[in-house]
């Protein structure tokens, strides 16, 4: 018997490793929708995951995913077809290129990305929990390295997605559903760095590697499809770390 087709949700799916994530999975014959604030950018990824993998493996949605009406109607989109086998919140990123010194501005980058890397998945994930399906829903957020040596504004919001982990898979576990986390070291071939990732920059942190090597979108979306997968039915509450050993295992 065929395994019968999920619905997979994966916020910032238009690039990086949320595109590399949704064409996996529809690779493996699910049917995704993407999330993400620029609508144009989804479009061409959903376009792009259609063609290689047939009509109808792909949807995508617009949304700010900090502002809760916005969610309420991404969610609305997305649960009008039907149940949700698999949320990935993945939008995100380190939205603060620096601050002016004052206390003002201090407060403002670690609000903007508490709002960018919290908010983004917490508000889709609760817009959702009740459409998750019981038993065998699988949520996995998308941590970082810098959860665990900073940057301080970035890191720590990371740091708080391990929090909400935690406490989701305790709050799920009864019902079925599994709660984790995949944390990235440095990754190349997406827009994380935009600027800064000169030729010299990317050489410096592909070095704190044990690899020598950068990770790549496929490699992370292959650790998410894991937690994804049936056979990880046993692994709930996890942070699982890919990043080369630049960190040794914690």
């Amino acid at each position: 018997m065929a395994e019968q087709q999920r619905r997979v949700v994966v916020s910032g799916g238009g690039t990086g490793i949320g595109k590399a994530t949704a064409a996996a999975f529809a690779a493996g014959g699910d049917r995704v929708i993407l999330l993400g604030r620029r609508e144009d950018v989804l479009r061409a990824a959903a376009d792009e995951i259609t063609g290689d993998h047939g009509k109808g493996s792909a949807d995508f949605h617009a949304a700010d995913l900090t502002q809760p009406e916005e969610v309420r109607r991404a969610a609305a989109f997305i649960t009008a077809d039907g149940p949700v086998d698999v949320v990935v919140t993945n939008a995100g990123g380190n939205v603060v290129s620096g601050g002016d010194g004052t206390l003002e501005g201090v407060a403002d980058g670690y609000l903007r990305n508490f709002a960018a890397n919290v908010l983004t998945a917490v508000l889709l994930t609760e817009a959702l929990l009740p459409h998750v399906v019981r038993p065998g829903g699988r949520i996995v957020h998308l941590s970082s390295i810098a959860a665990l040596r900073g940057p301080g504004s970035y890191g720590g919001s990371k740091a708080a997605l391990h929090a909400y982990t935690f406490e989701l898979a305790q709050r799920l576990g009864a019902e079925g559903i599994t709660v984790n986390a995949v944390a990235p070291g440095f990754v190349g071939d997406t827009e994380f760095f935009g600027d800064r990732a000169t030729p010299d920059f990317v050489a410096a942190r592909v070095a704190q590697s044990l690899t020598g090597t950068p990770g790549q979108p496929s490699e992370i979306a292959a650790a998410i499809q894991y937690l994804a997968s049936p056979a990880a039915g046993y692994t709930t509450g996890q942070i699982l770390h890919v990043n080369g050993g630049a960190m040794l295992g914690r």
